[in-house]
């Protein structure tokens, strides 16, 4: 599952399952609806941090849970079911009224990377974890929501071609160098207190939470597309 915090202007999301992170039915539900209640309770100011408790970030969707099914077609359609309820998780991080802001902790792969590479920065461990998308190697399709985010967020084509075509396991370094991390640190609390310290510095920007999901959404149209968000008028006062 998942809880929150309130450090004064900055909302902490934490993912509080096993070492795993798994995302399984129960997860994805929890953090749609805690999404949900950051965007209604943010004001001028808010930002997100997203962390997690234990050895990964999340290791993707539960892939155990989708084999127990009673038959492979019962499988396929468990797995299904976990990346359609997963889409709407990635449009309200895509659409939240706020800068976000990923503190990886551990490893991040498959939906769990989608996860981290939904927010605006990511900031990433050196002694332990890895940026992976094994879909290539598990022989699973890539929804065609994580591909268009993917080619929103990683400009680089040799780093697009050896994440997905290569099941490429980039670490903290190789992330920055990829263009997919924006700074690696130490440790976790490392890792986290860099996190708290760049929120704290959006925080005091008081930027309207509405207009800058607009302008995220003007600069990633197509991941924002396929994810059925469209953009929205905004009166201001000049």
């Amino acid at each position: 599952m998942c809880s929150l915090e309130k450090r004064g202007n900055l909302f902490v999301l934490t993912l509080t399952g096993d070492n795993q992170n798994r995302l399984a039915p129960p997860l994805i539900s929890s953090l749609l609806s805690t999404l949900s209640q950051i965007s209604s309770d943010a004001t001028p100011g808010s930002v997100l941090i997203t962390t997690s408790h234990g050895r990964s970030f999340s290791n993707g969707f539960d892939l155990t849970y989708a084999r127990a099914a009673a038959s492979p077609s019962d499988a396929f359609d468990r797995l299904h079911s976990m990346v359609e309820s997963f889409r709407p998780v990635a449009a309200a991080l895509m659409s939240l009224p706020m800068p976000t802001i990923a503190a990886v902790t551990g490893h991040a792969s498959a939906a769990g990377l989608m996860l981290a590479i939904c927010h605006d920065y990511i900031f990433m461990r050196s002694d332990h974890g890895v940026l992976y998308m094994p879909e290539v190697n598990l022989g699973l399709p890539l929804p065609d929501y994580f591909a268009a985010v993917m080619r929103t967020r990683i400009k680089s084509p040799a780093a697009l071609r050896d994440l997905l075509l290569r099941g490429v396991k980039a670490n903290a370094a190789e992330g920055v160098k990829m263009g997919i991390v924006d700074s690696a640190h130490d440790s976790a609390e490392s890792t986290m207190d860099a996190a708290v310290r760049v929120g704290e510095e959006l925080a005091r920007r008081k930027w309207k939470g509405e207009v800058y999901a607009e302008i995220r959404k003007s600069l990633y149209p197509e991941a924002c597309g396929v994810l059925g968000l469209t953009q929205k008028a905004i009166v201001s006062k000049i």
